[in-house]
């Protein structure tokens, strides 16, 4: 049985846009339903979280944001735990990470309709890296490196219109995408701007502080 992601949102009280481009429709559920699951609208009432259940909020918000099982997720934080006092803002390092994250590069370079559906293609052999074969969801991208689709896969109904739909289609300013070629690369680090909701990064490592 298929997770419904939609309750995700609806729970948490934030737009993750799990499901791509109805997640901007008036059809998405946070629109229909900005309440949550299990809660009449008319008996919805404020509810005021303690320190700990903010910090699990934040933490529940960027984990599913990226579709991450717990313990991948908290490996993320830990490692970047480790580093806190030798890098400059442990928060924009875990971010860079998250966003490098190859299903989520070929999420964010339009070649899927959300990161779910990007980490299926990945695992599947559709994408190569610098030429080679990658399937592997988390593999890490580097600056410079280039993401493109297998020209055996470019002919399948998935990929056969979708440089159309490129063609009006921008990714992040520190990807670069070629619509044709079906190809991206990226060449600038992300910054924590590229999240697309409000987000309390240090609540997280708090929270995996205790």
């Amino acid at each position: 049985m298929k997770k419904n992601v939609c309750k995700i949102c609806r729970r948490l009280g934030q737009k993750l846009f799990l499901k791509g481009e109805k997640c901007s429709s008036p059809k998405c559920p946070m629109v229909k339903k900005p309440y949550p699951p299990g809660l009449q609208r008319k008996r919805r009432r404020s509810i005021l979280l303690s320190e700990y259940g903010k910090e699990l909020n934040e933490k529940q918000k960027l984990k599913n944001y990226y579709g991450l099982r717990e313990n991948q997720f908290k490996r993320y934080v830990e490692e970047i735990l480790k580093a806190r006092g030798k890098v400059e803002d442990a928060g924009i390092l875990l971010i860079k990470k998250l966003e490098k994250r190859l299903d989520n590069v070929v999420f964010r370079l339009g070649f899927a309709r959300s990161r779910r559906e990007a980490r299926e293609l990945v695992s599947h052999g559709h994408f190569l890296v610098d030429s080679k074969p990658v399937n592997i969801p988390s593999f890490q991208v580097e600056k410079g490196q280039v993401i493109s689709v297998k020209e055996s896969k470019k002919k399948k109904p998935y990929f056969k219109n979708l440089s159309v739909f490129l063609k009006n289609y921008q990714p992040p300013a520190w990807l670069k995408l070629d619509s044709q070629k079906l190809e991206g690369k990226i060449i600038e680090e992300p910054t924590g701007e590229d999240i697309g909701v409000p987000l309390d990064v240090s609540a997280i490592f708090e929270f995996y502080s205790r």
